[in-house]
């Protein structure tokens, strides 16, 4: 049977507070704000709508009757965000900072449920295909900053950045 918004909503408190997400990192329940941050809808059919939309524009909808699923991309988001921050609380210089973010995801999500976390470990490990982790790009990065500073052109930068931080 279909949950109400009052019971998802309740349901998403509860599991809130099991990682200690912060409230405004949660969704709206049927009252956009327009800032981009999540909105859950029950549609008439009983669907359940996951909205994201900024401005009067919408940029995505998902919808599904599973409710566990509607809870795994809302918690999928949540944890993503939370991770972000932890990372950059915990940055480790000569490192990826995905590999940070995506364990700390993985760990939040295996919290709420461990099907959740396989779940995005597989997502990770897809992004991973095509974008492998590179340890040495912030220290590139850095360097060639500091290279453009010097007035360095592009060309330049990259062949030397390359050349000390290599891929």
């Amino acid at each position: 049977m279909t949950k109400t918004i009052t019971e998802i909503q309740t349901i998403v408190n509860q599991l809130a507070e099991k990682i200690n997400a912060p409230s405004y990192l949660l969704p709206t329940f049927s009252s956009p704000i327009g800032d981009a941050t999540p909105n859950i809808e029950v549609d008439n059919s009983g669907l359940y709508n996951y909205v994201i939309s900024e401005r009067g524009n919408e940029y995505e909808r998902k919808l599904t009757s599973d409710l566990n699923e509607l809870l795994y991309w809302i918690f999928s988001s949540v944890s993503f965000s939370m991770a972000c921050d932890y990372e950059l609380k915990n940055r480790v210089e000569d490192k990826d900072c995905r590999r940070i973010i995506f364990e700390k995801q993985e760990e939040l999500l295996g919290i709420l449920d461990k099907k959740w976390e396989e779940k995005e470990r597989k997502e990770h490990l897809s992004i991973l295909v095509n974008s492998p982790f590179d340890d040495l790009a912030g220290l590139r990065a850095t360097y060639c900053g500091e290279l453009r500073a010097k007035g360095f052109s592009e060309a330049e930068i990259d062949k030397l950045a390359y050349e000390k931080y290599p891929e």
